[in-house]
């Protein structure tokens, strides 16, 4: 089989089959009459076998010693050209990040794509200044990428450049509570407390539904943060888990804090203060529980709060029934 035939067969190209030869991958032995190269069968199967060791990234030097060389075993290159093509993907997909998050950023001009790229290239700063003069730039319309902030605020270890992230999430537009929700099932804690901690910081109706939702989350610190802003935006859902937080002692102060802001009326007040009075009713054993229940009672106004601190001042637990007094003259006072 002459070479043009061999190159439409084969797919390679006649110019590469000579380029083949000339490295002495292939040596086609047959000539016809007037002189021509002829491929034979095994010529052509060995065309195939290059193509099918360079499909896997080898170079035409390492084709020839894998084929020709019966001591080159294939364990330590497939190793290699796997650690090759993992780090050739992971700068590839870097790659398509940067370019799809400066395609979201719209950007008008080249100036502008080189804006973008400078403010990427700060958030991901090793100095906490750049990356917080980057987050603060949105303050004066840079185009910063939302999933570039939130990929940020998931990763900040500085207080004060995660409280600067997440201002700037604030003012991103109504991306940032979806993409932050999927923070909330991270595997490492860390993460999910800063992914609540941002959507918690969040303004919308959005924000608030997704804080809804992470009130039902496996994490206890991610339902107690949603929780807790949710309380302050006057949301009852947030109730049982802000009196869990007071007997399980987390973050106990805030959460009665929280559940005096909810107490806006008269009508929630007293059910506020029935539901406190039925945990302390199912707590009995546990004597600090019932101590920061009846603690949390005090933040509660109304007539219903007040007979319940008046029946626990007569409580067989010294503590608690100390507690209640000195809560009862204090409203007195008021």
């Amino acid at each position: 089989m002459l070479i043009g035939e061999v190159a439409r067969r084969s797919g390679v190209s006649a110019r590469m089959l000579r380029h083949y030869e000339s490295l002495g991958l292939v040596r086609p032995l047959g000539r016809t009459g007037s002189g021509y190269r002829e491929y034979s069968g095994e010529d052509i199967r060995r065309v195939f076998h290059i193509e099918s060791l360079r499909s896997l990234g080898l170079s035409l030097r390492e084709v020839g010693r894998a084929l020709d060389d019966p001591g080159f075993t294939p364990s330590a290159l497939v190793d290699d050209l796997v650690r090759q093509t993992r780090e050739r993907i992971a700068a590839e997909t870097e790659l398509l990040t940067r370019l799809r998050r400066i395609d979201a950023a719209e950007p008008a001009g080249w100036g502008d794509v080189l804006q973008v790229v400078a403010l990427l290239q700060a958030l991901g700063s090793k100095s906490p200044d750049a990356r917080q003069r980057a987050a603060l730039a949105s303050a004066d319309g840079a185009p910063v990428p939302v999933d570039a902030l939130v990929e940020a605020a998931l990763s900040e270890t500085e207080p004060n450049v995660a409280g600067a992230i997440r201002w700037a999430l604030a003012r991103s537009g109504d991306r940032g509570p979806a993409l932050l929700a999927e923070g909330l099932g991270s595997p490492v804690p860390a993460v999910r407390e800063r992914a609540v901690q941002s959507l918690a910081e969040l303004p919308g109706d959005e924000a608030t539904a997704r804080l809804r939702d992470a009130l039902a989350n496996p994490d206890a610190m991610v339902r107690g943060h949603a929780a807790l802003a949710l309380g302050s935006r006057g949301v009852a859902d947030a109730v049982p888990t802000l009196i869990d937080m007071i007997v399980e002692g987390r973050n106990d102060t805030d959460a009665a804090d929280a559940l005096s802001v909810l107490a806006s009326d008269t009508a929630t007040a007293d059910r506020l203060a029935a539901g406190l009075v039925d945990r302390l009713a199912h707590d009995t054993a546990q004597a600090p529980a019932r101590g920061r229940l009846t603690q949390a009672l005090a933040g509660i106004p109304g007539a219903r709060a007040s007979r319940a601190l008046e029946e626990l001042s007569q409580d067989g637990d010294r503590a608690v029934a100390l507690t209640a007094a000195h809560l009862l003259r204090q409203r007195d006072a008021q």
